[in-house]
């Protein structure tokens, strides 16, 4: 199931805006063809980074990629919640599994970001 309420990226990014800040992750489709998340490494909190630009990595038990910031933004704040249980990517990667706060730098980039219909027939082809 995809959430209406959240905007997507082409390399299985969500964010979800509340005000001027946002809340980013990645999707289920990504948490499944990476498998068992084990480590996520996030050391830009307190930097301002472009679209596409590179926030951090994920780790799953056989592959590590990057994370991708899905628009301009200041990290405000990792999710504490993933250094003692990364896994609640797997279980809840709407929710629980979010992974930075933001600061958006300029919030007319999120229209240019795909809704959850584009980003289903993205996933299914």
């Amino acid at each position: 199931m995809i959430p209406a309420n959240l905007k997507y990226t082409k390399d299985h990014e969500w964010i979800r805006v509340e005000g001027d800040h946002a809340f980013v992750g990645i999707t289920a489709y990504a948490q499944e063809q990476l498998g068992d998340i084990v480590f996520v490494e996030i050391e830009t909190v307190g930097e301002t980074l472009a679209i596409g630009e590179s926030f951090g990595s994920i780790e799953a038990v056989k592959t590590v990629s990057d994370l991708f910031m899905p628009v301009s933004a200041e990290i405000l704040e990792v999710n504490p919640a993933l250094e003692g249980t990364p896994e609640i990517i797997n279980s809840d990667p709407y929710g629980k599994g979010w992974m930075v706060k933001l600061a958006l730098t300029n919030a007319a980039e999120i229209s240019e970001l795909m809704d959850a219909a584009a980003y289903t027939e993205l996933v299914n082809g």
